[in-house]
């Protein structure tokens, strides 16, 4: 078995146990998965289907206006449906919001929960398909937005991920995403810890290679938006982390992240 279909299988049921505990990654003392932290800036409290808030955030990139009324947006790593909501709220009837994740519990779950934005909201404008973020299950130029949260950091080829975003969105397109990354390598130990993996921590880049895949992939306009260095306080009371504590404490940042993909159209047919 090849090294990404190990760490998808390892990922799936991390994820799929969280999905069927329903619980945030952060409340249980023997949690599956861990990528979160004790910042409850990134808990949405009344949110409008509050079952799909799990905890799994480090980020929201929702946080910064970029969709707009009729907006197609495709969320990368769906889990619950949290963000899928809320951008469809913002996206409104005449767009839509379309949440991929390869985990078949979390997409069971969510779904489940788009009955209950739908009896709320009267929008029925959300879909979940399931599928790898290496390989996107949308067509070319198909999104004005994507969106992701804390779930490219779990990929083994997040180049591969950056060029799949770059190829669904639509010319002038934007994506705007919160992951984690490296201040500073991790120990080989680390590197190869399962449960760090599924916490997000062991599978991250550092800063500068994650901007950089962002930049292969032939994204314009990069930005960082938010950027939050994590601290010995917010690793030492997870469960998980908090084991590695003192190696993890000021190596981990989690930042939110924009970039456009912009196509030089010329008008005057080749000729210049």
């Amino acid at each position: 078995m090849d090294k990404n279909k190990n760490t998808h299988e390892m990922v799936k049921k991390a994820y799929g146990e969280v999905a069927k505990k329903n619980m945030s990654c952060c409340g249980g003392a023997s949690s599956a998965a861990s990528c979160c932290t004790t910042d409850k800036s990134y808990i949405i409290e009344d949110h409008v289907v509050p079952e799909s808030e799990m905890g799994l955030s480090c980020g929201n990139p929702l946080a910064f206006s970029m969709i707009k009324k009729g907006d197609v947006v495709v969320d990368l790593g769906s889990g619950g449906g949290k963000d899928v909501f809320m951008a469809a709220e913002i996206a409104g009837s005449e767009g839509r919001a379309i949440g991929i994740d390869m985990t078949h519990e979390m997409l069971e779950l969510a779904r489940r929960n788009a009955v209950k934005f739908a009896e709320k909201t009267g929008l029925k404008n959300v879909e979940f398909r399931e599928g790898y973020i290496e390989k996107l299950p949308v067509e070319n130029n198909f999104a004005d937005i994507v969106i992701s949260n804390c779930v490219i950091n779990l990929s083994t080829d997040k180049q591969a991920v950056f060029n799949e975003i770059y190829r669904c969105l639509k010319n002038g397109g934007n994506m705007i995403v919160s992951d984690i990354v490296l201040e500073k390598p991790l120990s080989e130990d680390m590197k190869n810890d399962e449960t760090l993996y599924s916490s997000c921590i062991s599978g991250a880049l550092l800063r500068n290679e994650y901007l950089k895949c962002i930049e292969n992939a032939g994204f314009k306009n990069i930005k960082i938006l938010s950027d939050k260095k994590y601290s010995v306080t917010q690793v030492g009371s997870d469960p998980i982390t908090g084991q590695a504590k003192d190696e993890l404490a000021g190596c981990a940042a989690s930042i939110t992240v924009t970039a456009q993909k912009y196509v030089f159209k010329c008008s005057c047919g080749g000729k210049c």
